[in-house]
């Protein structure tokens, strides 16, 4: 395919027309016509309906659209960091990320981000389901102990515990009474926490006194002394330090690792690889203290 043409279809399809793609971009009306009339003839489709005032894109037009813009960018990007000597981010950046993380961390995240990489536009959505980053759109997400995927490619850049937690006025259950809890979603998910303490495995019983959707608001409750909580250490860190909160044990089980992920067959462009060493500055160790300091939780 004609890249030359492929670039044209592509300034006619972001400006909404021949002649102010034309206007935009100094391009001659004509030549763009010709060039996207030629492509049609060579693909056998039509790219566009043309109208008497308008001009949109079909749906085989969309598509190519779609799946062309970002890699004409990308290789435009390539091009000009390999004439310069140097890659310098500019354009936009989609972040997805999952809902803890972005009420903690992400907005003064992206405001340094801004500062340090001017030409880059961040745009940043909150999501804790897995999106099809391609389908999508996104050029990285952040995701929590992601299961396997041979399409993505990324690191762990943070590292979390789970770890029960009370206000020091709450009394500590003796051996089977349950435990007043305060927990995040359905009661049905847990009715036991198996905690590692200084003095070994012990299994304390769950009884859900709140139900509440956000850990920071189960966080809030357990301040309050409404019951005990189980939290990530990042989240409640200052507090434990400050006696706000007291620690009854951590909790079995794997750790949580937040991962930065990309698509693998794609090059990783100047804005995903500066982003990914932007979170490797601000978190070198990536421990859960790390991010409480950072964020003064």
């Amino acid at each position: 395919m004609d890249l030359l043409a492929l670039a044209d279809f592509n300034l006619v399809a972001l400006h909404g027309g021949f002649g102010r793609a034309a206007r935009a971009t100094g391009r001659p009306k004509a030549t763009l016509s010709r060039r996207v009339a030629e492509m049609e003839s060579s693909l056998q489709l039509r790219l566009f309906e043309r109208g008497s005032h308008k001009l949109k894109l079909t749906q085989e037009g969309m598509a190519l659209y779609e799946r062309t813009r970002t890699l004409l960018t990308d290789l435009d990007e390539t091009v000009n960091a390999i004439a310069s000597g140097a890659a310098r981010p500019s354009g936009r950046l989609r972040i997805s990320a999952p809902l803890l993380f972005c009420q903690l961390a992400m907005g003064k995240l992206a405001a340094e981000f801004a500062v340090k990489y001017p030409d880059v536009q961040l745009e940043v959505t909150t999501e804790d389901r897995p999106v099809d980053m391609v389908e999508e759109g996104y050029d990285l997400v952040i995701r929590v102990n992601p299961d396997t995927d041979e399409n993505l490619y990324g690191r762990t850049f943070l590292r979390d515990r789970l770890v029960v937690v009370a206000s020091p006025d709450l009394i500590r259950p003796s051996v089977n009474q349950p435990v007043p809890a305060v927990v995040r979603g359905s009661s049905q998910q847990t009715s036991v926490w198996n905690l590692i303490t200084a003095g070994g495995k012990e299994r304390l019983a769950v009884n859900p006194v709140l139900q509440l959707s956000s850990m920071i608001m189960v966080r809030d409750a357990v301040r309050a002394g409404a019951g005990a909580g189980l939290l990530p250490v990042s989240l409640v860190s200052q507090d434990l330090d400050a006696g706000r909160l007291v620690s009854w044990g951590e909790v079995e089980g794997p750790e949580i690792a937040l991962w930065a992920l990309y698509p693998s067959r794609r090059l990783l462009n100047a804005r995903v690889s500066a982003f990914l060493e932007f979170l490797k500055e601000v978190f070198p160790s990536g421990e859960p203290e790390e991010l409480a300091a950072y964020v003064g939780a």
